[in-house]
């Protein structure tokens, strides 16, 4: 495919105006000013149009939309304990299944290609993300509350056989992680084994981190002083690539932990809003050199999986947290959207509209009425832009979603098996 005459968001985050992108063997093969002498097939127009990189969402949990609206108006503790687990104990394979896929169309029609999901029945996440035509990191959330060794727990046979099956499937679309629920859901037995597996299959690690207040002031209580970055650290667990979700609760110290370990923070914003959870201090975080990715945690806490959405809460939040109108440029809050969550994923060509990188791609509609008159393009994306601007999705050059039409997904089979699969959980309840 040949984007042709279309106005780009380029590798360095800069407008240009008038581009050819060609698109070839799932990658990008030209981006110049002047029409290509190759033919590069079909023909896109680019009048009205912003070709830039695709969503990368760095936390969610994609299963979790069977759960939209379901627990609201409770804080965290409570949310989980009297809500969330009771309904997810209810769940099974074929739930996962359907939920995913439904995340999967609300994700594309959102511009969104990959995730990195921290949940559990692997293999029916795995189909689903494979049949979308979707990039997924996959991880099994292991929680452990007495004394059992990592390897006595079903999730080490769970680990193990997800990365045989699942760690480059797709055309290496799915890739798998190992994941810690979090520090207070765990023992430092199991920590310490997850981190000696995740060195030995070399995969990355995904931890929910410093959420909430709470469970930043018991860490210290249950681990001799230490933060929660610190524990973590200390337990190897950041030895390997690692995903911090939340990290709300932080101090200056462990952000220069985070930054020398190399690992990523993935901020979700509206989640820890909603639940009053706090706001992460992101422009401290990037003052410091930390890779800042961005996520919106579960559609039970969110509501929705909308990355622009949560884009321009990012930004309000910043400036909130600062007190200071003028902290994260757009640059910086597209490249925690895109790029950053890309390196967060370990797919290192991915995340930028760059020769012969992967051609994950989105198409924006310019020419809407709240995306015009354009002083600043990077201004409108960041605080006008909505899902609805998004036109089309591409992932490994496949177009996912065109101008309302799913190429991937059956949306009204989604919707109506989400819903049957959902009355049939709360049935149990």
């Amino acid at each position: 495919m040949i984007f042709s005459d279309i106005t780009i968001i380029d590798e360095n985050f800069a407008v240009r105006e008038h581009q050819f992108v060609g698109v070839k063997d799932g990658r990008v093969a030209y981006v110049g000013a002047a029409e290509p002498k190759e033919d590069f097939g079909s023909v896109y127009s680019g009048k009205g149009k912003l070709l830039m990189p695709a969503f990368y969402n760095a936390h969610t949990h994609s299963a979790m939309t069977l759960l939209r609206g379901y627990a609201e108006n409770m804080n965290l503790q409570d949310w989980l304990n009297t809500k969330i687990f009771p309904f997810e104990a209810k769940m099974v394979g074929s739930d996962i299944y359907t939920g995913v896929k439904l995340a999967m169309a609300e994700s594309i029609r959102s511009g969104i290609v990959s995730s990195t999901d921290m949940y559990y029945w692997l293999d029916d996440a795995g189909r689903a993300v494979a049949e979308a035509g979707c990039k997924m990191n996959l991880s099994n959330a292991v929680l452990c509350f007495d004394d059992s060794s990592f390897e006595d727990l079903p999730a080490y046979q769970i680990a193990c056989d997800a990365y045989k099956n699942w760690h480059g499937a797709a055309d290496g679309r799915i890739l798998t992680d190992l994941a810690l629920h979090g520090e207070y859901t765990s023992t430092e037995k199991v920590a310490r084994g997850l981190a000696a597996l995740a060195k030995e299959q070399g995969v990355h690690l995904h931890i929910h981190a410093a959420e909430t207040k709470s469970e930043a002031a018991e860490c210290k209580v249950r681990r001799g002083g230490r933060t929660d970055i610190e524990y973590l650290a200390d337990c190897g667990l950041l030895d390997v690539p690692a995903t911090l979700a939340h990290c709300v609760w932080i101090e200056e110290s462990d952000m220069d932990i985070i930054r020398e370990k190399g690992a990523t923070v993935a901020t979700c914003p509206v989640s820890n809003m909603k639940l009053a959870s706090g706001i992460a201090n992101v422009p401290k975080m990037l003052e410091k050199g930390v890779n800042v990715a961005l996520g919106t945690d579960g559609v039970s806490s969110n509501n929705s999986l909308d990355l622009l959405a949560d884009a321009k809460t990012m930004a309000l939040a910043a400036r909130v947290k600062a007190m200071d109108p003028a902290v994260l440029t757009p640059q910086q809050v597209l490249h925690a959207m895109t790029r950053a969550g890309a390196l967060s994923q370990g797919r290192d060509d991915c995340g930028l509209l760059k020769e012969g990188f992967k051609a994950d791609l989105v198409v924006m509609d310019i020419d809407a009425p709240n995306m015009q008159p354009v002083h600043n393009l990077l201004n409108n994306v960041v605080w006008s832009a909505s899902n609805a601007n998004v036109v089309l999705t591409m992932c490994d050059g496949r177009v996912l979603y065109k101008d309302g039409e799913f190429m991937t997904i059956d949306v009204e089979k989604a919707i109506a098996e989400a819903n049957l699969a959902t009355k049939k959980i709360l049935e149990k309840l």
